[in-house]
């Protein structure tokens, strides 16, 4: 069945344009030219800010003319992240959807549902000719994923609206009114190579399977960080075999738990056999911590031609060693909201190859105090192994006000739709409303949508039937907002 046939219709029929266009984060301009295409078609007035955020605006509809002015806001990049099996060009190709029952799904790569879903049902509302709705300012902005530019970027006084509703959310039980700040944190030095010693074998290890996810909205279900794995392996192998690193790659976006992490090492012969025991009995422990929720996680190696070089003894032990202060998971729950992660740092992606040595992290909190605190604590794990350091793109969280208008007549309208009490909270992931309230202090805001499960990964999946309850619940409060 294709996509095209589910309903609502014009919200999938939305989501398969906006799928077949390239939108990974910071390599938008495809994109951003087809949503000005799609406004200027509309006949709307639209037009995008210096940084690319494109705005369409439609006039109320009749009998809704003079009621308040709202802003609908998603975000237009995408993750790209597919299984190492699967051969796709994100340049080049559409996402390959796949119906399976009542969810969506791509073929062996992220679906885009984060955040392409909330822009189709804007995109569906904006070329809808029989909804009543408010006068709209549709807000798309750029590079959610990797940065926030978009949201940061844009100024104030360009925006009239004085509510707001973001289409970004993962459970459609919830309604958000709060979310967590970030900052990337990057350690980089130098590489410090020597010449591979004599009488070596060498194997590459492959740390895979990992269900990976999103690194706010999954941080608290303890996923295997592949990362962190693959260190562990290394770390005890190094000093009772004498093993030698060519090379680490693991993890890719900073919000997204790494599945994956490879590396070549070289191991002296006649310690071969006892290292592979060795090898075996400590991933066979490591695979059984991770039974309950990593099932299909695999630690394995095979052998491998020798490279000419390796990382200096001195420098891989420092290396290391930093790699496994470095805290990952939940550092701190919330105090004030039960069960709301309040502080994290994910350890996205290794990097210690021969052309460099780069750690990349993303600190989470909604505390923005204990977001420097732990990227502070990371900074101290890496400079005395000689990296540098380099904290960057901080946002601020959102501050919840859980009984604004907008909040109370939403929660209100959820319980008389579906005849149970919303989850209204606030979440772990970065949101773009906390960003978006600096430059428009007092803007009343919500942030809502449908089950999307495994964001940022190859399991990414969004529910069908979800996708026609948010539907129907955004278009009933758009006409109640008074």
């Amino acid at each position: 069945m294709s996509v095209r046939n589910l309903e609502p219709k014009a919200v999938w029929n939305h989501f398969a344009d906006l799928n077949a266009i390239p939108r990974a984060s910071k390599k938008e301009e495809e994109v951003i030219q087809f949503m000005m295409d799609f406004g200027n078609k509309l006949g709307f007035k639209t037009f995008n800010d210096e940084v690319g955020n494109v705005f369409i605006l439609k006039p109320g509809s009749k009998g809704f003319e003079d009621r308040p002015t709202v802003i609908l806001q998603g975000h237009i990049d995408m993750v790209h992240q597919k299984n190492a099996d699967v051969e796709f060009d994100f340049a080049t190709q559409g996402i390959d959807m796949i119906v399976e029952g009542d969810w969506v799904r791509a073929n062996g790569t992220t679906l885009g549902s984060d955040n392409g879903i909330g822009v189709s049902m804007i995109m569906a509302l904006l070329s809808s000719k029989d909804i009543d709705h408010p006068p709209l300012e549709a807000l798309f902005t750029i590079d959610e994923e990797t940065g926030m530019t978009g949201a940061l970027g844009l100024k104030g006084g360009v925006l009239e609206g004085k509510i707001m509703i973001n289409l970004d959310t993962e459970d459609d039980d919830e309604i958000s009114i709060g979310c967590a700040g970030g900052v990337d944190v990057t350690a980089f030095k130098t590489p410090d190579m020597e010449n591979t010693p004599a009488g070596t074998k060498t194997f590459k290890i492959s740390v895979n399977g990992l269900n990976g996810g999103h690194s706010g909205m999954d941080i608290h279900k303890g996923l295997g960080n592949a990362n962190k794995i693959m260190n562990r392996m290394l770390w005890k192998m190094r000093e009772s075999f004498g093993l030698r690193i060519n090379e680490v790659t693991g993890g890719g976006l900073r919000n997204a738990v790494p599945r994956e992490s490879f590396s070549i090492v070289s191991v002296p012969e006649d310690k071969v056999d006892a290292w592979k025991s060795e090898f075996n009995s400590r991933a066979a422990v490591i695979k059984s911590e991770y039974v309950s929720n990593d099932s299909g996680l695999h630690i394995g190696y095979e052998e491998t031609a020798t490279p000419s070089h390796v990382i200096s003894e001195k420098s891989q032990d420092s290396v290391l060693a930093a790699i496994y202060a470095t805290f990952n998971g939940i550092y701190r729950m919330s105090p004030d909201i039960t069960d709301l992660v309040q502080t994290s740092n994910n350890l996205a992606k290794v990097t210690l190859t021969s052309d460099k040595f780069e750690v990349l992290c993303l600190t989470r909190s909604s505390s923005d105090t204990e977001k420097f605190d732990l990227a502070n604590s990371l900074t101290a794990a890496y400079e005395p192994a000689g990296f540098q350091m380099d904290l960057s793109g901080s946002y601020p969280g959102w501050t919840p006000a859980p009984k604004s208008d907008l909040v109370e007549m939403m929660k209100g309208l959820y319980v008389e739709m579906f005849e149970e009490e919303p989850n209204v909270m606030a979440c772990h992931a970065g949101l773009e409303c906390g960003i978006l309230s600096t430059n428009y202090p007092g803007m009343d805001m919500i942030s809502f949508g449908p089950n999307i499960r495994g964001a940022h990964s190859p399991e990414e999946k969004c529910q069908i039937s979800s996708v026609n309850k948010s539907w129907n619940f955004f278009l009933e409060g758009l006409k109640r907002i008074k």
